[in-house]
């Protein structure tokens, strides 16, 4: 019988979907978890405190081809495995209730991942949701925050591209196994992330996106971060389990307040309304978290732009939206110009790479 290091004796066991509690359980009994695959069937069966199902499943599955296969495709497609068991494994992952067995990942941790937070939100998010996400998210790159997200439409993905944007580093936590990416249309992302950071899920090889993984997904999202950010938000959104697990596991919650009409806003302002802190820009998140303030005491969100430089026109459009984004017509009656001058700046502005249109001709900073 082959000799199957523990890497692949935890993997042997994720792929029969053993609860980690279950995986934690066998590792205490065994103390070498690899004595697992070589001990007679009669003492699994004499094994107290698991259920005939699991022991039958164990020993029925205890097959050296079932688990080559498995193995031969994690090393095609170039999928490191890390355990509960390494010295590599995430340490804030570790301390969390139901900590996954192992995690297979695309990319690499690194050290500076200590500094994580996480930015989640609505799949059906609005212009203001998208901008505010990506903007939250750039910012903490800018000072070497990893940004962890779960690679969802919406402010998920706004969040991992506002990292990149800056150069920054950005962890995404699936749903699925790891050679499975959803949505597809994030496939090219799920690439830069991978070449940036990290692509992470605790599911074996080949599991779809099931609906019911999400939610167990959202543990690991704020387990490795310092605190989590919601950005938008329903009032059933899976956005708030990423909360309640953050509370559970003592890290921060924060939340981007929104129009109060809006149904998209209703589960953030709810968070603000029972405690969560109210972000208005990342100087309240960094004033919260002991880690960041020995990084930073403050970030300048002003005086980056040279309005000297600019045409009289274009420093009055853009003194409009250096804030937040702003509306065409807005900026219309902000400045005293007319349409047609408003709209041929933006142009010029936008061919000037310093602004860009979210959609629905509201313009923001680029």
């Amino acid at each position: 019988m082959k000799n199957f290091s523990h890497k692949d004796i935890l993997v042997w066991l994720n792929s029969l979907y053993m609860r980690n509690k279950t995986i934690e359980y066998l590792i205490e009994y065994f103390k070498d978890i690899t004595l697992l695959w070589t001990v007679p069937a009669r003492e699994i069966m004499n094994m107290e405190g698991l259920k005939y199902e699991i022991k039958n499943k164990l020993i029925s599955y205890r097959n050296e081809d079932y688990l080559e296969k498995i193995l031969d495709k994690i090393k095609k497609l170039d999928v490191e495995i890390i355990t509960v068991l390494d010295e590599d494994y995430p340490e804030r992952l570790r301390n969390i209730d139901d900590s996954p067995a192992l995690i297979y990942t695309k990319g690499k941790f690194k050290d500076e991942d200590n500094l994580s937070l996480a930015i989640v939100g609505s799949r059906k998010a609005t212009s203001y949701g998208k901008w505010a996400s990506e903007k939250i998210s750039g910012e903490l790159a800018k000072i070497g925050v990893t940004i962890v997200s779960g690679l969802a439409r919406g402010i998920d993905t706004e969040a991992h591209k506002g990292a990149l944007k800056e150069g920054g580093r950005t962890i995404a936590v699936l749903g699925s196994g790891i050679n499975e990416i959803y949505p597809k249309n994030n496939e090219k992302l799920f690439y830069e992330i991978e070449n940036s950071g990290a692509v992470i899920s605790e599911f074996p090889i080949d599991t779809k996106p099931f609906s019911h993984n999400f939610p167990q997904r959202n543990r690991i999202i704020s387990g490795l971060s310092l605190g989590v950010i919601i950005v938008e938000a329903g009032e059933r959104s899976g956005s708030l389990i990423t909360a309640n697990f953050a509370a559970d596991q003592g890290r921060e919650v924060f939340a981007v307040p929104g129009n109060i009409n809006s149904i998209f806003s209703r589960g953030t302002n709810r968070l603000i309304k029972d405690g969560a802190k109210i972000v208005m820009d990342i100087d309240d998140i960094l004033e919260e978290i002991s880690e960041l303030k020995e990084k930073v005491i403050k970030v300048s969100k002003k005086g980056e732009i040279d309005f000297s430089k600019l045409e009289e026109n274009e420093a009055k459009i853009l003194k409009c939206i250096v804030e937040k984004p702003v509306y065409c017509n807005d900026i219309v009656y902000m400045t005293g110009l007319d349409i047609s001058t408003v709209n041929s700046v933006l142009t010029a502005l936008q061919l000037k790479g310093m602004i860009r249109e979210l959609g629905g001709k509201i313009f923001t900073l680029s």
